[in-house]
């Protein structure tokens, strides 16, 4: 790799660092990643049923709902909520039939060769059943349009007024703000489901329900006014006060975009940066100050009628993992006092270690003073509970058996970017994996004297990825920062836990809309 001085950049550059709040060590250290590469994850194989991911009966269900009602009457709680992304992607199929057929209908050919028209008739043959049906119909009646008759001829006046500044905007507000559900009194947007099931599982003794939601800059005034216009409606029914707060992803976090080169791409005489993926919300995250917190994307939400299960497993998980605190935090406390320790506690510890947490040491036959600092090494961490469903052609990645810097053997999130799948070896791992992560996480991130983690120090920064990208027809390279419950959360103490896939509802294209769970 070239070596790149500090005193290349120029002071205009420089000064656009400093504005951002990026040193350019880490400039540097982006554009070494860029030359250099990521490693790709060393899976050993994929965690299963008995084998690094827990499925539990309806008693052991029942035992660790009991565990969280219990605690959480002492326990400080919030609900972490990405929800920083635009609903841009949702509508991509509908963009492209609007762009295309405009001026006429698609033919038959073009119904069996485009890919855009099959979503697209999907969408306008169901219309009547999105929430956001009458709201639509309403804008469309005041410029003389009938809705149903212009689903009927696939009108793409129906979708320029979804889509567009004049009408609803759905093409580029938020998901959070959208309409997703309709009830007999009322349709509910994502913020409203989350708020519902805060109070759900999330409240506290005093009837606090705590939120945080993620946010774009240029949205972070929308979320404001229509939480201030629902907020009451919600703390009425369910007899809870809300405490919302919101945070943007830093722009410290974001990192550098370089041509194919890898010299950094700039325009106008600055230089490009983009946003570093959800990883970046690690600082988010870092700054709540609680005990347990939640972790759930924004469009995973159900209609009420089905929620039952979501709420379940999320007071499932906190159980799981308060039960694991109990025992790790005794375990600690213990080791403080090696001297007073017999070859029996030690082997107890180690046992825990590796059965429970499922963490390896690849030390053999450590010195018993090793093997007493690798213990509270990988005890006295951040904790986290996470369900899987069973892999049923969801994207996203999956619970494995990996090998991490230390050549410690854990439990980790891996996305398939970061796995070598030209190797036939890690191939077939990936074929055979029973279970998928689908960001469903509770974390517990105190230790065992109260303090509050740096979750920062837990992050694997060769975790990261590198992806193409065009920007004004020329090819750049992105890099993203390791992602938020993959390599940001590396260091973890992890458990896996079965939840059911009912509580699993992404929706990613506004056609996911018309499933079961969302009518």
């Amino acid at each position: 790799m070239p070596t790149i001085e500090k005193t290349s950049f120029s002071d205009e550059v420089l000064a656009q660092f400093e504005e951002r709040g990026i040193s350019t060590e880490a400039v540097l250290k982006q554009i070494q990643n860029f030359h250099e590469g990521f490693p790709f994850m060393e899976i050993l194989k994929a965690a299963t049923i008995s084998d690094g991911i827990l499925k539990l009966d309806e008693q052991e269900v029942q035992e660790f709902v009991n565990i969280f009602d219990e605690k959480i009457k002492s326990t400080d709680v919030y609900k972490f909520i990405p929800a920083s992304g635009a609903a841009t992607r949702m509508f991509k199929n509908l963009f492209g039939y609007k762009d295309k057929y405009r001026d006429y209908s698609p033919s038959a050919a073009d119904l069996i060769e485009d890919s855009n028209v099959a979503p697209a008739y999907n969408f306008f043959d169901n219309i009547q059943k999105f929430a956001f049906y009458q709201e639509l119909k309403e804008q469309l009646s005041v410029e003389g349009i009938d809705l149903d008759i212009a689903a009927e001829r696939h009108h793409v006046a129906v979708m320029d007024k979804v889509l567009g500044k004049g009408g609803m905007n759905y093409g580029v507000l938020p998901k959070g703000l959208l309409k997703f559900h309709s009830y007999a009194d009322h349709v509910a947007t994502p913020v409203e489901e989350h708020l519902k099931e805060g109070a759900a599982y999330a409240k506290q003794e005093n009837g606090l329900v705590q939120l945080h939601f993620t946010v774009s800059p240029q949205h972070l005034e929308a979320f404001k006014a229509h939480v201030a216009e629902v907020k009451g409606k919600y703390e009425k029914t369910f007899g809870v006060k809300y405490e919302i707060s919101y945070s943007i992803q830093k722009p410290s976090t974001d990192t550098l975009a370089v041509d194919i080169n890898n010299e950094p791409f700039q325009e106008e005489g600055k230089i490009l940066f983009r946003p570093g993926g959800h990883g970046a919300l690690i600082e988010n995250l870092n700054e709540i100050d609680a005990e347990v917190i939640f972790i759930k994307n924004i469009d995973n939400v159900v209609n009420d009628r089905v929620v039952a299960d979501t709420i379940t497993y999320k007071k499932v998980l906190a159980g799981v993992a308060m039960k694991a605190q109990e025992k790790i935090f005794q375990y600690l406390e213990m080791l403080e006092n090696p001297e007073n320790l017999t070859a029996n506690d030690i082997a107890e510890i180690t046992r825990f270690v590796e059965d429970e947490l499922c963490t390896i040491s690849h030390l053999k036959n450590p010195a018993r003073a090793t093997r007493v600092e690798w213990l509270k090494t990988k005890l006295n961490r951040p904790i986290r509970a996470c369900g899987m469903v069973k892999n049923e052609g969801e994207p996203g990645g999956g619970p494995f058996w990996a090998i991490n810097n230390d050549e410690t053997i854990s439990l980790q999130i891996v996305e398939s970017s970061q796995i070598n799948l030209q190797s036939l070896e890690k191939l077939e791992i990936v074929n055979n994996a029973t279970h998928f992560n689908p960001v469903d996480l509770v974390c517990l991130v105190k230790d065992y004297k109260g303090n509050k983690f740096n979750l920062k120090d837990f992050v694997d920064p060769k975790t990261g990825f590198i992806t193409l990208k065009s920007r004004n027809g020329k090819d750049i390279k992105a890099q993203e920062l390791p992602g938020l419950w993959n390599g940001a959360m590396s260091d973890w103490n992890t458990i896996f836990v079965e939840v059911p896939i009912s509580t699993f509802n992404p929706v990613k294209t506004v056609n996911d809309l018309l499933r079961s769970n969302h009518q």
